[in-house]
């Protein structure tokens, strides 16, 4: 498939209440018919919360059975993170949910340690590629954005995601970076935040946004607005782009290798 829809879905969270999250995602989901991808923020069912031992669900439990549910009745993929007790450890995971059910995950790397999260939370140490509908996803969460050396494109993906939990102090950072690395990476960007404030007394502006490959933003929501980012990829378009600027064979060798 040369072109797909994808959503993401920009939201409020209700602090550590997983069934309030899910009702509203999931209303968003069935409006909308025609998308292959939906994509929720960082920790879209409890919020950014470092109760760790309190959130965290097993790869069996109810949000994993819960977006396999929602992937399978929308034939479509549905991705976005969540706290996850697995091998003795919590990770901050971002869950990746084909409609035919499989899961891929990629467990955070870079914990956001101004909050504590390494405290809390054990830092992932590879990077994942997930391939769908002929498309490359490079899954990311939030801090990550700040670290390109770990997101550098090695032309093994199209699409780089963010999941996130992204204050609205630093909200142009946010938007900076989500453009410097479409730019960098010569790839499409997908960024979903959330809005609203949470328990921890931080406010988000949501900034959730698709960029394309040549850094211009291609769909966006106004500010600390609810609501669906909907756009277009073209892997096609993409593809002759790079053809006709192959910036990337100029590139420097060095490239992310786990330090840990």
């Amino acid at each position: 498939m040369s072109v797909i829809q994808v959503a993401l879905i920009q939201s409020e969270l209700v602090w550590q209440n997983s069934a309030a999250n899910q009702k509203y995602f999931e209303q968003q989901i069935q409006k909308h018919k025609d998308v292959q991808l939906f994509i929720l923020p960082e920790m879209f069912n409890s919020g950014f919360s470092m109760d760790s031992t309190l959130i965290a669900e097993a790869m069996e439990g109810l949000t994993v059975q819960w977006m396999q549910q929602q992937a399978k009745l929308s034939a479509a993929a549905i991705c976005g993170s969540v706290a996850i007790a697995a091998q003795g450890q919590i990770f901050n995971r971002f869950l990746f949910v084909s409609p035919d059910g499989a899961v891929q995950f990629y467990d955070k790397r870079h914990l956001f340690r101004m909050g504590g999260e390494p405290q809390h939370y054990q830092a992932g140490t590879e990077r994942v590629i997930v391939s769908y509908l002929g498309f490359r996803f490079c899954l990311q969460v939030c801090y990550d954005l700040r670290f390109p050396v770990f997101a550098r494109n090695q032309q093994d993906y199209d699409v780089l995601i963010y999941v996130a939990n992204w204050p609205e102090p630093r909200r142009q950072v946010w938007r900076t970076l989500l453009q410097a690395r479409a730019i960098e990476n010569q790839a499409y960007v997908l960024g979903c935040n959330r809005i609203g404030s949470d328990d921890n007394g931080l406010s988000y502006s949501g900034d959730s946004m698709v960029v394309d490959y040549f850094g211009q933003i291609q769909a966006e929501l106004p500010i600390s607005q609810n609501g669906v980012v909907l756009a277009q990829l073209d892997l096609t378009a993409l593809q002759q782009f790079k053809q006709k600027f192959p910036a990337y064979l100029d590139a420097d060798s060095f490239v992310f290798t786990p330090s840990f």
